[in-house]
């Protein structure tokens, strides 16, 4: 999988209120949901990003509550990918659920400032930032069959016959 976009660095400790404040959880339309990405920390991001941006975060991105709709929100205003030096593990496991890359790069909060551009190659393992090559965590093969496939349900509606 390959991404290219701009990255918006929000530092250590970004939690899923930061990302979708808690106000908001009685929503449910997708594109609603989107509105209010990263509104806690960035009341301006949900109108700035574009398709493909990557949202980077230092150690601990995603610690707090264990709901989706942070992930969602992020993957439905455009956001391509989640670069961190750390997940929280549940936020990790909620963005593949809903389809969104979460990777682990060492680094990577303190190369790509906002505004830079990267390119991710989860095929080779490494992202581009100002020219310099930075090394991924790889997927298992299963996670880059979620993603694909846009998540663990449609994944799971896709491969049911199969079981």
């Amino acid at each position: 999988m390959k991404i290219k976009g701009k990255a918006w660095n929000y530092g250590d400790n970004i939690n899923t209120d930061f990302m979708f404040p808690g106000r908001y959880l009685e929503l449910t339309d997708l594109n609603e949901l989107a509105k209010h990405a990263m509104e806690g920390i960035d009341p301006t991001f949900a109108k700035k990003v574009r398709k493909g941006d990557i949202v980077v975060g230092g150690k601990n991105m995603g610690l707090g509550s264990s709901r989706e709709h942070a992930p969602l929100a992020l993957k439905h205003s455009g956001v391509g990918a989640v670069v961190a030096e750390s997940f929280a593990r549940i936020f990790y496991r909620n963005a593949f659920n809903v389809g969104l890359a979460a990777i682990e790069c060492p680094g990577i909060s303190k190369k790509a400032k906002t505004g830079d551009e990267v390119e991710i190659d989860t095929a080779s393992g490494t992202i581009m930032v100002n020219g310099e090559n930075l090394r991924i965590k790889t997927f298992p093969d299963f996670m880059v069959k979620l993603l694909n496939e846009g998540g663990l349900v449609p994944y799971l509606k896709n491969h049911m016959k199969e079981w």
